[in-house]
This record gives C-alpha cells, sequence and structure tokens, in this order.
C-alpha cells in the first residue's frame, strides 16, 4: 500500500512500497513527482516509479484523463522508448533503463546513430498522434549497448504546472494546456518559439527539440541558455540558431538536416521526423541520392501515384527527374518513399489491408460503404477508387498472376472477383470457423490458403474442394501454418509456422508441395515472404528483417538484418501489414499494427455502447464471470483478470504460456489452455497459488465451458485423423485449489471442426460449433450424449461462438459478418425446438478471427464486445499507407 506522503510537498517522505512493488532506491526528482527504482514481487523485475503529486494524483478528474491517454502511450511498444506498464495508486510504473543521460560532445558517427534512434522513437510516436513535448537531454538514455531509450514520452501532456525551476535544462512543464492558445508547456532550452510564445503545437515542436538536441550531442554545449526560465525563453524567440560551433567532420548533410530541424517558422521547418530518419539510415557517400530529397516523384506508367504528389513538384520538374530516374539501372536508382491518403472511406484491415498487384499498377483495399466494409480498387495513375459489388465483409485480399482477379476470404469462403467488377465466384468455404489466414495465387491456376487457422491446402482457380497439402511433422505438434506463398516453379510454399499469441518466435519455413517435407529457414519471426531481388523478409518485433535467399536450394546466406522499423504486424496471427509486387515495390502500414491496442465495450441490443478501457497488447477472449464483477482475457499470450471497479489488471499467467480462459461457476477459480507446455490448467482467479496442470493433452486442446455444477468441464482437442473433437473432463472439486480429473470422455466426433462448446444453463444440452457440413454453424445436442438423439442446427447463415442466456430462453451466437444472432428456443423431456435466428443487434463488432470477442452479462440484456473503430466512436481519419518504390535495388545495394 502507498505510504502517506507529506501533504505540503508530497516530496519529503520516502514511501516503501506502492501495491505490489517494492521500493529499493530514489532516483530523481522533478516537476512531475518523484522517480523510484523500485521491484515487482509478482513478476520479479525491476521497474521504475513515478510517484505522481499528491495534487495531481487525488484529482479524479485529471486521473481519469491521464489513464486514458497512459493507455495510448503503453501502446507506443518501440524499442527506442522506454515502456509504460501500467498505473498503480497514484504512480505510473515504467519500464527502467539502466544507462546514462545522451551527452555531447560525441564522434559524428555516434551521434549520428543516436539521433537516427531517437528520431525513430519520435516517428513511431507520431504517427500514432503522440506527441512528446518535453524531448531534452535528461529524458534521453543511452543503455551499455547503445541502445537509446526516450522516457516520459508524453507524459508532459497532462502535467499540472509547478513553480519553475532556476535551470533552463531541467525547468518544469510551465502549464497542463497542450496545444491551447496562450499557454506554454515543455523545457525552455529546448521549446520551439511557437511554443515558448504559447501557441499551438504539433509535432514540428518535437522535430525543434530534435534538432536542439543533436546539435548538442555533436557540440557538447547547450544552444540556448539564460540566468532564468524567462531569459532562456526570450533567446529561443529571438535569436537565431548559431550553427558555427560544430565541429569541422560534421558532414553537410548532417549540417542541412540541423538547419531544416532548426526553422523558426513551423511552415518552413522539417515537416516529418522520418524524413530525418531516413536521411540519417543513409551511408554518408550515398546521402546525395537519397530520399532526403522527400517527395521525390515515382516513374511513370502506373507507379507515378499522382494522387499521392499532385502539387509537391511543378509539372516540368516531375517529368524531368522521372525520365532522368528510369534512365539508371534499377541497382542504382534510389529507392522512392511515399506516403499515400487513402481517404477517409478507406480503413485497416485486422490482419492485412492493402494488396498491390503483380505488375505493381493497381492496388485493393478494403473501405467503408453503407453495405457495410468492402474491397475497392484502384490505378496508380488514378485519383478514384471503384467499389467491388458483392466484396461485404471481404478480408485478406491478394492478385492472381496477371492481375486481373482478386482473391478474398468473406463469410467463412474463399472467393475470387475480376478487377473490373461483376459477382463474386466461391472457390470453396472454410474448414474451420474463421479459419482462414492468408493465400496465394500461383502460376499453374492453383490457390494455397489457410482454411482452419494450421493448415494448408490447395484449391483449383475455378474452385472444387480443398485438397489438404501433406506436412509431414508429428501429430501433437501444436505448431500452425499460415499465411503462405507459392515459390517461384510451383514446387514449394513458404510458410509461417508458429503458436496463436506468439508468432514473434515463430519460424519461416519451405514445404515441399510433392513430399510434404518442411526445412525451416529463418527463426524468431512471422510473415515471411521472398523477393525477386532474391532476399526473404519477415517481420520480428514491429521490424521487417531480410536476408539473402537461395530460392532453388532454399537455403539463406548471411545474417538476417533490420532494413524497415515500425512495421505493422499481429505476432497473434502472424499476419504482417506489407504486399509487393513484382515490379520492385512494396506497400505497407507502419505502426505496431491492428493488434498494438484494443478497446474494450459494453454494447446492448440497439447498439449503444459504454466504454470499458483500452487494452495495449494483442487482446482476445474476453470472459465475465458468473456475477460479472469481473473480466479474464487474453493479452498477447498471458491470462489477466480486470476489475471494472478499481481499473486493476492482475496478470495470472506468466511468459506467454495461457490463453482461452474459462471461469468455474463460483468465481474463484480459472481455467486455461497452454500451448506452450500443453495441456488444461486451473488456478485461482486472484493469482494466489500458482497455476497446476489440470489435464495433461495433445498440444492444442482448449477449455470451451463448465457444466452448471462445476463437475464437468467441456473442452476441445486436435484428434487422430480428424480436425477437433470435444471431451468432457469430469472434475472432483471436493478441494477446490487441487480438483481431481477424471478420465476424459469422448462426446463428439466428426472428420471436421467440432469445439466452441457451451453448456445450457440446466446442463441437459451442449450447444457447440461444427464444419461437418462445410461452413461453420452452430448445433446444439441433448448431454449426456447417451441420453436421447437429436441433433439441431440453430445457425442457419453460418455461425460460432454460441452463449446460453441464463434469463432467458435465448442462444445466441456470432455471425460470420461480426453481427450478434439470436434463436428462442423451447426445451421439453428430450425435444430441443430452436426458432428462427434474427439479428440482436444491427450494429457489428470488430472480428477477431477464431478467437472469441464476446461475451453475454448476467442480465442477458448486454454484451462485453471489441467494437469496431467506428463504433467506438473514433473520427474518421484518412488511412495512410507507405510506397517504397524500387525496394528490391535498396537491398541489393545493401545485401548483394
Amino acid at each position: 500500500m502507498r505510504d502517506d506522503l507529506e501533504k505540503k510537498t508530497g516530496r519529503e517522505a520516502c514511501p516503501t512500497s506502492i501495491a505490489h512493488y517494492r521500493i529499493t532506491a530514489k532516483l530523481g526528482e522533478g516537476g512531475m513527482g518523484a522517480v523510484y527504482r523500485a521491484t515487482d514481487t509478482k513478476l520479479g523485475r525491476e521497474v521504475a516509479l513515478k510517484v505522481l503529486p499528491p495534487a495531481f494524483a487525488e484529482d479524479a478528474a485529471r486521473m481519469a484523463r491521464f489513464e486514458r491517454e497512459a493507455q495510448v502511450l503503453a501502446s507506443l511498444n518501440h524499442p527506442n522508448i522506454a515502456a509504460i506498464y501500467g498505473i498503480e495508486q497514484g504512480a505510473i510504473v515504467m519500464e527502467l533503463v539502466e544507462g546514462d543521460e545522451v551527452k555531447g560532445p560525441l564522434p559524428v558517427e555516434t551521434a549520428r546513430d543516436y539521433a537516427r534512434q531517437i528520431a525513430l522513437a519520435l516517428e513511431a510516436a507520431h504517427e500514432k498522434g503522440v506527441i512528446h513535448r518535453d524531448l531534452k537531454p535528461a529524458n534521453i538514455k543511452v543503455t551499455g549497448e547503445g541502445v537509446v531509450k526516450i522516457l516520459d514520452f508524453g507524459l508532459a501532456k497532462v502535467a499540472e504546472s509547478s513553480p519553475p525551476g532556476a535551470s533552463p535544462t531541467l525547468s518544469p512543464t510551465l502549464s497542463m494546456a497542450m496545444t491551447q492558445a496562450g499557454m506554454i508547456l515543455g523545457t525552455a532550452a529546448y521549446m520551439p518559439p511557437e511554443q515558448a510564445k504559447g501557441k499551438p503545437v504539433d509535432r514540428r515542436g518535437d522535430i525543434w527539440a530534435f534538432g536542439v538536441v543533436l546539435y548538442e550531442m555533436l557540440t557538447g554545449r547547450q544552444m540556448y541558455t539564460g540566468e532564468t526560465v524567462s531569459e532562456t525563453l526570450a533567446s529561443v524567440i529571438k535569436d537565431t540558431p548559431d550553427l558555427t560551433a560544430l565541429p569541422e567532420a560534421t558532414p553537410p548533410e548532417i549540417r542541412r538536416l540541423l538547419r531544416r530541424c532548426l526553422e523558426k517558422e513551423p511552415r518552413r521547418r522539417l515537416q516529418a521526423i522520418g524524413e530525418a530518419r531516413f536521411l540519417l539510415e543513409e551511408p554518408a557517400e550515398e546521402v546525395g541520392q537519397s530520399s532526403w530529397q522527400a517527395e521525390a516523384p515515382a516513374p511513370p506508367r502506373r507507379t507515378v501515384l499522382p494522387w499521392i504528389i499532385a502539387g509537391a513538384l511543378a509539372l516540368t520538374t516531375l517529368v524531368a527527374a522521372a525520365i532522368a530516374w528510369r534512365a539508371t539501372r534499377p541497382e542504382d536508382r534510389p529507392m522512392l518513399r511515399f506516403s499515400a491518403d487513402l481517404g477517409p472511406d478507406a480503413v485497416a484491415g485486422v490482419r492485412t489491408t492493402a494488396a498491390i498487384s503483380p505488375d505493381g499498377t493497381r492496388i485493393a483495399y478494403p473501405v467503408r460503404t453503407s453495405g457495410g466494409t468492402q474491397l475497392a480498387t484502384r490505378l496508380m495513375d488514378q485519383s478514384k477508387a471503384i467499389v467491388l459489388s458483392g466484396t461485404e465483409d471481404a478480408r485478406d485480399a491478394f492478385f492472381s498472376p496477371n492481375g486481373q482477379w482478386i482473391g478474398f476470404f468473406a463469410g467463412g469462403k474463399l472467393k475470387k472477383i475480376s478487377v473490373q467488377g461483376g459477382a463474386p465466384l466461391t472457390l470453396c468455404e472454410d474448414t474451420a470457423p474463421n479459419g482462414d489466414r492468408g493465400g496465394s495465387w500461383g502460376e499453374d491456376g492453383a490457390i494455397v490458403a489457410t482454411l482452419d487457422t494450421r493448415r494448408i491446402f490447395r484449391i483449383p482457380e475455378a474452385g472444387g474442394k480443398p485438397q489438404l497439402l501433406p506436412l509431414k511433422a508429428d501429430e501433437k505438434d501444436a505448431t500452425q501454418y499460415r499465411w503462405p506463398q507459392i515459390l517461384p516453379g510451383g514446387e514449394a510454399v513458404l510458410v509461417t509456422g508458429g503458436t496463436v499469441g506468439n508468432f514473434d518466435d515463430a519460424n519461416i519455413a519451405v514445404v515441399s508441395l510433392r513430399t510434404g517435407d518442411p526445412k525451416i529457414v529463418a527463426r524468431g519471426g512471422y510473415f515471411g515472404r521472398y523477393l525477386p531481388s532474391g532476399h526473404l523478409i519477415y517481420i520480428h518485433q514491429g521490424t521487417l528483417f531480410a536476408v539473402p535467399f537461395d530460392a532453388r536450394r532454399f537455403e539463406t546466406h548471411g545474417t538476417p538484418a533490420p532494413v524497415l522499423q515500425d512495421m505493422a504486424g499481429s505476432p497473434a496471427t502472424g499476419s504482417g501489414q506489407l504486399d509487393f509486387s513484382r515490379s520492385g515495390t512494396l506497400v505497407y502500414l507502419s505502426g505496431g499494427g491492428a493488434g498494438d491496442a484494443r478497446a474494450i465495450a459494453w454494447m446492448d441490443a440497439a447498439g449503444k455502447k459504454t466504454p470499458l478501457f483500452t487494452q495495449a497488447g494483442v487482446v482476445f477472449t474476453p470472459r465475465l464471470s458468473r456475477d460479472g464483477k469481473n473480466l479474464a482475457l487474453t493479452v498477447t499470450g498471458d491470462v489477466f483478470i480486470y476489475d471494472p471497479q478499481r481499473g486493476a489488471m492482475t496478470r495470472i499467467t506468466l511468459a506467454g504460456s495461457g490463453r482461452y480462459p474459462v471461469w468455474t461457476p463460483d468465481g474463484k477459480h480459472i481455467v486455461y489452455g497452454n500451448l506452450a507446455a500443453g495441456g488444461i490448467w486451473w488456478t485461482r482467479a486472484d493469482g494466489s497459488r500458482q497455476p497446476e496442470r489440470l489435464l495433461e493433452t495433445p498440444s492444442g486442446a482448449v477449455p470451451g465451458a463448465f457444466s452448471p455444477d462445476g463437475r464437468r468441464l467441456a473442452f476441445s482437442q486436435p484428434g487422430e485423423g480428424t480436425n477437433l473433437d470435444i471431451w468432457i473432463l469430469p472434475l472432483d472439486t471436493a478441494d477446490p485449489d487441487r480438483p481431481k480429473p477424471g478420465k476424459p470422455e469422448l462426446f463428439l466426433r466428426t472428420p471436421a471442426v467440432d469445439n466452441e462448446p457451451a453448456f445450457s444453463p440446466d446442463g441437459r444440452w451442449l450447444a457447440y460449433t461444427s464444419a461437418e457440413l462445410g461452413g461453420a454453424q452452430v448445433y446444439v445436442r441433448p448431454y449426456p450424449a447417451g441420453a436421447a438423439s437429436g441433433k439441431w442446427q440453430i445457425s442457419t447463415a453460418g455461425g460460432h461462438f454460441p452463449i446460453w442466456s441464463r434469463t432467458a430462453k435465448e442462444l445466441f451466437y456470432e455471425g460470420y459478418d461480426g453481427r450478434i444472432m439470436v434463436a428462442d428456443y423451447i426445451a421439453k423431456g428430450e425435444i430441443f425446438s430452436p426458432g428462427k435466428p434474427r439479428r440482436w443487434s444491427d450494429t457489428p463488432i470488430l472480428i477477431a478471427g477464431s478467437n472469441p470477442n464476446l461475451d453475454l452479462a448476467p442480465d442477458g440484456k448486454r454484451f462485453v464486445v471489441f467494437p469496431t473503430a467506428d463504433t467506438a466512436g473514433a473520427d474518421k481519419a484518412s488511412l495512410h499507407v507507405t510506397f517504397l518504390v524500387n525496394f528490391f535495388g535498396e537491398l541489393k545495394r545493401r545485401m548483394p
């Protein structure tokens, strides 16, 4: 518990502990409070605690606003930004960074490297709409390994005014208003002139501070000084930056960069920190032709992207530059980088977003329409997109080799549509509910795709029954193979093999289509792609890596190296937000990806949403306790319990070991699946005991539901010669902390996927999802299986995640379009009579693939859901994607 601090200043007394954090030392103190070193007694790690001043921490309104903003800051998952772990009793729990403050003078190359890392961090934050506003050497540390970490990222955004100190480098925030005219925020010596004048501030303020910090790293002296804060502010406003003190060895491009960063007029200043980062990444001898010449024109032939660069250059300049660019060999051409605005109707896909045709002339991406989300296609030399009718709820699009067709998944089916429009054609159905995880179209007319989240199938481009590809692997292996790419020659497929929620540690493998032999070619990454340049690329922790690759021998050469930072992707599903054309253009989304932070909210039948909280990380499987007072969920591969009354999150499992939590009926225990160690595990929901293995099973067992008396657990697991089967585990719960499992009883086995079992409130019926007739549907059978015969289909147009109401004769499920459905029923004796399904709400929720994304409140009147971006109340903002033209040439220069 947090010790009482002195009310007068909030600084005289030192607390010994806060929550489960044991304080071991005081690290410093500033306008935002004192900072302490502490030990997390639950996780056994060292952290930093910033104890907010009492006047701040005791103001409920300001704390609520701060917690909302801290959730956004916590989503800044970047290696150069000190992480925020959470808020406990008026203290901010942060990553403890061991290292020294950045200080000059430094060798030019060292300063260049540190500046590059600072720019990477700022770029990642700016793309998420977060501005630091107080960048200075005191907030920048360098670890012993040379890694730069930015601290207090954005905390000044909500700071209260406090008495200014005498030091212009340590002066605290002068006002809590961030960008309102007439208010001042930041540290005097590093403020941009507009901030010093109290004018509105945007990301260009961080660019100014970046320039000041770079100057200090090179010279070892402050750019602006004064005996008081007021004198320093006056100097910032009126004095021209003096760059004559720079070392003689400072390269011309660094001098130009500093001049651009230190323009007093924001409109003349460098507009995006990514431009600085791009220059700093270039070797000095190549700077003359680097993309520092921002927004250079792309080549003609529909790769010009006029809708990106229109108005950026005079027509004569554009044409002349384009001719000169095309006249060079690909290896000699500089890589050109463009950020393209796809418009306010474009939406980011949950797993993938933009697909580019093989010849690089067309892109496809999802857009909002009156009929929901549909695919749109756009030629690169045109500014208008065409919506493809009939592609409602389409996702994960990919082009045919000739670029005339687009394959996509929707409604549990693989489909294709002409780029000219027309009716889409169904090729096959998923073999598991929402089991699709990517497709690739081969030159021979065959498509390979993952249809059940874990295995690769082959489908004729004209449609037909999916053919399971042979894959030599252990039957008990829980590895899921997904996101296939047909390699040149059509004899093998590149796949990602890993476990749900932990694809950062997955393998990239080549699988022979003839023998099924897998060969691992890279470890520790996901969404592997072979490029015609002769390179293999993949994502690891938000960074795109590349390595030379021999597509004939299926071998890499050399060591993988990072080539792009801040690449969007999902370590939960193994998906990457990128695509490429054979002509050498890479298109991608930057940022941590769709899975970086997820909103959780209550939703009623009218579609009204009440936000609960936003959780950083890869979040799925929300599960309410029977009394509705607590919420269990999976966050980046571990089980957490959220208490809405306290707003506290408690971690139950460690090291990515827990998924698919299920509450016991008494609400005191949790069972969950452990994909790493295998089996089903049992633990107390308050985290007071170590988890114990309840049942040892083959990897991939998923708990589903308890019977009302808590003496039966329904679960699913892979079967021999089948996909997923449903089993019942008897339990002796005389000692609830150490239940004794009986022998599992097979409930249902078909050749298809049978999973998501749910007991009815009286325990006499079991609802479940099965794909026995092709697409997944919701069914009900009597329990026990021998008590009566019968099987009733509940859904009519596909569905999964069945949930029984405990207050009415209603059975809910989710349709493939993300809308919640409900069917009334009558149960008499051995007869179950379902009614016609109807929409419970017209408002769709965010689809989380094959992972549950909703649960029903005890009163049966509302659900806890993952709302879509629109329904969560987000403003319609234009979606931006980045194009790298001649990316292949850049890789050949870096990795011959």
